[in-house]
């Protein structure tokens, strides 16, 4: 079978925090897809692994130097189909966007369009896709409307809460739409109108081979581990709080806040508040290579992420995964599509989010009991093994490219698709 030739559309790859997408094309390439990636922004250089290095170079790139062909691009579009291209002038730039941030980004990517579709016109791309539904997705919008061939996008978590302004218009026109949780799919019908059809729940892929167990020691001083980029929807200052109830218990800890960003200032003072100070490092960046060290040397993980008041969130971190991959308890918050994988009492401790309290006493809770934590870990770990195939997870997305490229209509209902 000869497989399409499928275009990826990223702002930005190899980028070091989206090590699933990073994956998903890995493991395309493995099985030998023609996939080229074409990212709208420069280049990234640091805190890359070695893997991501390697295949850095593999990238088409836009950027600031782009805007020396966008008058030229925009004017052959003008010329060849002029209906279309003033439609779209008239329509995508002048929407309702969430932000400011937001609406700068739909508008790069929406330019972008004009010259990714000559781009994928001269390198005979049969299929486009977009990893994310905000500027990604409309610069696929775009090209798909300028040059005919059939566009898809997955919708994650802060690209799809709050929607953006094209959310609607972006689903109704794509081939499939794809997302990581099953608690999106309804959410994403909602804004579907007559093509909630075109909804599919497929898990992100994570690697199975078999990292070294996490000892967890359980001995004083427990040893806590939070990882993840200093985001308000992370919810990192939850955490401290926490920390500080289980300090006022007498709960012997040390806390490591893996990350990098400028909150990691008002961590450190909400740490020297609750008197904690002394109880937390703050290693810095981890780059996905190095992040075995932490969880093998760690007792618990927390993942204490919480819906922001303008409605971001989380989808589902993949970074609780791998904490089961190495068998690590796990304790997180009860937002979008962590429940999914984490069960309470099942294959980890879930609370409520925003809730320090309620926090604290997960903890305290997975501390207390060795076994009954590592039991809970064990049945995480299998359930990431029969959910998150990377190889059975990114050949149904290559199965909806081959479909889509052969303009089929008959796409029946598949997993998590709500029909």
């Amino acid at each position: 079978m000869t497989l399409p030739r499928i275009a990826y559309i990223l702002l930005w790859f190899p980028k070091p925090s989206e090590t699933f997408i990073f994956r998903e094309v890995m493991d395309l390439w493995q099985m030998e897809a023609p996939v080229t990636v074409y990212t709208l922004y420069g280049e990234l250089r640091k805190k890359l692994s070695p893997e991501m290095a390697s295949v850095s170079h593999k990238v088409e790139r836009l950027g600031v130097p782009f805007l020396r062909r966008l008058p030229k691009d925009v004017n052959y579009w003008w010329v060849r189909d002029r209906r279309t291209t003033l439609e779209l002038f008239r329509t995508i730039p002048v929407r309702r966007w969430r932000s400011v941030e937001v609406g700068g980004e739909n508008i790069w990517a929406f330019l972008c369009g004009f010259t990714l579709a000559r781009l994928f016109q001269r390198d005979a791309i049969d299929h486009i896709h977009a990893p994310w539904a905000n500027g990604p997705a409309t610069a696929a919008l775009v090209a798909s409307k300028l040059t005919g061939i059939p566009y898809s996008f997955t919708g994650r978590a802060v690209d799809i809460y709050p929607p953006d302004g094209a959310l609607e218009e972006k689903i109704r026109d794509a081939a499939f739409v794809t997302t990581e949780t099953m608690i999106n799919v309804p959410y994403l019908q909602q804004h579907a109108d007559s093509h909630s059809e075109k909804i599919r729940g497929i898990y992100n892929g994570v690697p199975l081979e078999r990292f070294s167990e996490a000892a967890v020691p359980m001995k004083r001083p427990y040893r806590i581990l939070a990882l993840g980029r200093f985001d308000r929807i992370k919810a990192f200052h939850v955490l401290i709080r926490a920390c500080g109830i289980l300090k006022k218990r007498d709960v012997d800890f040390r806390l490591t806040l893996a990350g990098s960003g400028w909150r990691k200032l008002y961590y450190k003072y909400l740490g020297w508040r609750c008197g904690i100070s002394d109880r937390v490092s703050y290693p810095g960046y981890v780059s996905y290579d190095r992040v075995t060290e932490l969880f093998s040397s760690s007792d618990v993980f927390v993942m204490a992420s919480a819906v922001h008041r303008t409605g971001e969130r989380d989808g589902l971190p993949t970074v609780i995964m791998e904490a089961f991959m190495h068998r690590l308890p796990v304790v997180a918050t009860d937002v979008c599509g962590i429940p999914e994988v984490v069960h309470d009492g099942v294959t980890g401790c879930l609370v409520r989010q925003n809730d320090p309290d309620a926090l604290a006493d997960g903890i305290a809770r997975m501390l207390s009991n060795r076994e009954a934590a590592l039991r809970m870990a064990e049945r995480g770990r299998e359930l990431v093994m029969e959910q998150f195939d990377p190889e059975r997870n990114h050949r149904k997305i290559l199965d909806l490219f081959v479909d889509a490229a052969a303009g089929r209509s008959d796409k029946g209902p598949v997993e998590g698709s709500g029909r």
